[in-house]
């Protein structure tokens, strides 16, 4: 009998172990942001699965930590002068958070600001050169050279390590509306048009500066693209806003290339969704975010709550 007892306490013990490891395996694949009027634009991840979103609505930075739900605010509106929090970027190998920073509605002045990406400590801010500019989104290259997608001027600007003021990289009427960028490989990036709904192949000289700027071709047409963040080697991640007019034409693609680079194709990864501007990618999942920024045109409508999706992230 008590051999018994102990062989049916082991068996329930393996099935709670089971359970257990079944529960702790299974990802989690959608998060409700809490707070209304968040506005995320922009969404970026670290390696160990930690989850960074900026809101426009807010003016903050939160981060999610990894397997969990939990919404926690990293870096409080107002420091280090930011204002509303179009672009979010986390470099992990200089240990540094981008964050792009515009007055409401993109009037007044534009300007990259750096965080420490540990401990949220301001780190340095740089305003955009030209008037009028509006700093989107931003990517870094291998050796810490931060690129800047200026919307309003067709320009690409870039950081280098220990530079006080940027410097333009790329300016060509290809770039008009630039918003999403991400590198391919490490002399070649990658640029959006929000607008245009182009997608550009920006090829970089050693000094960081384009030497070519071409138009690709798409396998299907883009509706207003924008965050985008590399996969791997001329493999990205692309969200796209949907016309203004169809309020769940929200999508999040992978990005792939033709052999020649001159053909840009995509596979739907979700579709249906509303506006989603703001993409990352870690432990395997691919996570897209609601920014319902139609909604700001409407402020006598209420834009409900933002929730973050995920699905797995195909291997090729």
């Amino acid at each position: 009998m008590a051999k018994l007892r102990r062989n049916l306490t082991l068996q329930l013990g393996a099935v709670i172990v089971c359970a257990v490891s079944l529960h702790a395996a299974t990802p989690i694949t959608e998060i409700t942001l809490p707070g209304d009027h968040l506005y995320t634009e922009s969404i970026t991840s670290l390696k160990d699965g930690t989850l960074i979103i900026g809101s426009l609505g807010k003016g903050n930075v939160s981060r999610i930590p990894y397997g969990t739900t939990n919404v926690v605010e990293f870096i409080k509106p107002g420091s280090n002068g930011l204002h509303a929090v179009f672009g979010v970027y986390a470099d992990e190998k200089h240990n540094t958070l981008y964050v792009c920073s515009n007055t409401d509605k993109g009037v007044g002045v534009a300007e990259l600001k750096t965080f420490d990406l540990k401990t949220a400590a301001p780190k340095g801010s740089y305003a955009l050169p030209e008037q009028g500019s509006f700093c989107n989104d931003i990517a870094t290259a291998a050796d810490g050279t931060a690129y800047v997608a200026d919307t309003r001027h067709a320009t690409v600007l870039m950081l280098k390590p220990g530079a006080s003021a940027f410097e333009v990289a790329a300016k060509d009427p290809l770039l008009e509306s630039a918003d999403g960028l991400a590198f391919g490989d490490k002399r070649v990036l990658f640029v959006n048009g929000v607008n245009t709904g182009k997608l550009v192949r920006v090829d970089l000289g050693p000094d960081g500066k384009a030497t070519k700027v071409t138009e690709l071709k798409l396998s299907r047409p883009l509706a207003r693209p924008d965050g985008m963040r590399t996969i791997s080697k001329n493999r990205l991640l692309l969200g796209e806003n949907g016309n203004n007019n169809v309020p769940d034409g929200g999508t999040m693609s992978i990005v792939t290339f033709s052999p020649d680079g001159q053909t840009a194709n995509f596979q739907i990864l979700k579709s249906g969704l509303p506006p989603t501007p703001a993409v990352t990618a870690t432990k395997g999942m691919a996570w897209v975010a609601e920014g319902k920024l139609n909604f700001r045109n409407t402020p006598d409508k209420d834009p409900g709550t933002f929730k973050m999706y995920a699905v797995p992230l195909p291997k090729k």
